[in-house]
């Protein structure tokens, strides 16, 4: 008896079924071998250990308040040796128009003045430190003086604005640092909160929230202090 001959087609048919079928058993190996879904890579920065240097020049607290909040101090070293006070004014000008930093001109003169005595070429006696060390408008009165003695009629979104605070931080969600409802959260029911997010506020600091630090803001009136702090434990 002969054996059973099939068509040439019929052949190539099985043929490509078999390899479609080891095709698919390979797959289903390598799915089953392989995780489920990739585990997120998290990044965790290493803790700010470089400092500004100090100086009693008041572009040194302001480069500590809002120079620090995008860059780490060991960036100034990364600049060309023995800038003069221009070249140093230029570079922060740079970062007030091209990349939005919330400076104001006076804010620029008086960093610009502080990185090149400390950094560059310039001398504290020379005149054009000593002139950007003063208002721009000798008639406006202090900060002190000018701030609103209650704290509800002060503008608490400019005060956010201009210290650069919604660069780290938003309401709702974190973004560098916490969320302002967060800290409300933390602190509900404590009756020293407000004095707590006050001194945060005012000194800085690192390790509560991670090891990304907050800068200082030293330059803030007593009342705007306190509606800042309202503000944030209000979310």
């Amino acid at each position: 008896m002969k054996p059973l001959q099939t068509p040439r087609g019929i052949d190539a048919v099985a043929i490509a079924v078999a390899v479609n079928a080891a095709a698919v058993a390979a797959a289903i190996c390598l799915i089953a071998a392989s995780p489920a879904r990739a585990a997120p890579v998290g990044i965790t920065l290493p803790p700010e250990t470089a400092k500004l240097r100090p100086s009693p020049l008041p572009g040194h607290a302001l480069a500590a308040q809002k120079c620090a909040i995008c860059h780490s101090a060991d960036y100034i070293s990364y600049q060309p040796p023995g800038l003069n006070q221009t070249q140093w004014t230029a570079e922060v000008a740079k970062m007030q128009h091209a990349y939005g930093a919330p400076l104001d001109d006076a804010e620029v003169r008086q960093i610009g003045a502080y990185l090149a005595v400390v950094y560059g070429s310039a001398k504290a006696t020379d005149a054009a430190v000593v002139a950007a060390g003063k208002p721009m408008n000798a008639t406006a009165a202090p900060p002190e003086a000018a701030a609103p003695s209650a704290a509800g009629a002060i503008d608490v979104q400019a005060l956010l604005n201009g210290n650069a605070c919604l660069g780290c931080h938003a309401v709702d969600k974190k973004i560098v640092g916490p969320a302002f409802r967060d800290v409300a959260a933390k602190y509900k029911g404590d009756a020293q909160a407000l004095g707590k997010v006050e001194t945060s506020i005012r000194q800085g600091g690192v390790g509560k929230w991670g090891q990304v630090p907050m800068p200082p803001i030293g330059a803030l009136s007593k009342a705007q202090l306190h509606a800042l702090a309202e503000y944030v434990l209000k979310q």
